[in-house]
């Protein structure tokens, strides 16, 4: 059994409320130069959740489920930063006051907070309406593996997630899917994995069918091995960061499917192995 300092851990309310979508009036050029007006970011999407497939829609960076934000940029910083994958939401106004749902994803770049709500709640919900996240997770540690580290995941998604203690100080971890670090793109270099994402570049026909990206679901659970994601993004042999797909697939060069950071170390600790069950709908919805 992992050994956690969870019972040190926090558990604080942070809030937001529902976002509403935002658009470019010029539009967006894609990979071949194209200029195209596609929905993305932000608002309720009604018919896309985790488990369902990130590829295909008609859409750049859609969000599934429900996004949320807070007006304020540092009361912003603390909505993204300290809620976990796997926290708990609970709608606080309006005709889904008391619905409670799941977060499931930070999208860097316009640090929205990503949420999973029934249907019956998302068919209530409304722009505006606040939503409280009990937030607890950030700065959780394995103590028994010190230099792997935790970076958004909440001490319920660990306790789900397929991860198999070795005896020479590796754990084995469970993913959808395993990706080569050579293919990441749009959030490289940032610094600050505690919020936020980076994407899959999608653009290579033969890569994707190589890797078999072309069934990716929201809320997979993958492995990107040779990145380390401990403070920043970057490329280094033997890493490996575990992370989840918080939206879909992109027209825009450099950009993809998004993954946040759950365990990362830049040292060979961490092995991935396939396991289709590994996603955030197996986990808390079926």
């Amino acid at each position: 059994m992992l050994v956690t300092n969870r019972d040190k851990l926090p558990v604080m309310s942070v809030s937001g409320e529902v976002w509403h979508p935002k658009a470019r009036a010029e539009g967006r050029a894609n990979v071949d130069g194209e200029v195209i007006w596609l929905p993305g970011t932000g608002g309720i999407t009604y018919n896309a959740k985790i488990g369902d497939s990130c590829i295909g829609w008609v859409a750049d960076h859609l969000e599934p489920g429900v996004t949320a934000r807070h007006k304020d940029e540092s009361q912003n910083n603390a909505f993204t930063i300290f809620s976990c994958i796997g926290n708990e939401a609970t709608v606080k106004s309006g005709d889904a006051k008391g619905g409670k749902g799941i977060v499931t994803g930070k999208h860097g770049g316009c640090e929205h907070l990503i949420i999973h709500f029934p249907q019956d709640i998302l068919e209530k919900l409304d722009t505006g309406d606040k939503i409280t996240v009990k937030s607890t997770g950030q700065g959780m540690k394995l103590l028994d593996y010190p230099q792997i580290m935790l970076r958004n995941v909440s001490p319920d998604l660990l306790d789900k997630m397929n991860i198999q203690e070795q005896p020479n100080g590796v754990i084995k971890v469970g993913a959808a899917k395993i990706i080569p670090a050579d293919i990441m793109g749009s959030g490289l270099g940032m610094v600050g994995t505690a919020q936020g994402d980076y994407d899959i570049t999608m653009f290579c026909e033969e890569t994707i069918q190589q890797y078999g990206l072309n069934d990716l679901r929201f809320g997979d659970i993958v492995a990107i091995k040779n990145a380390d994601t401990r403070y920043g993004r970057s490329y280094k042999k033997g890493a490996c960061t575990i992370g989840v797909i918080i939206h879909g697939n992109s027209v825009t060069p450099g950009h993809g499917p998004g993954v946040t950071t759950l365990i990362t170390s830049h040292l060979p600790l961490i092995e991935p192995f396939l396991d289709d069950g590994a996603n955030l709908a197996e986990y808390f919805i079926r």
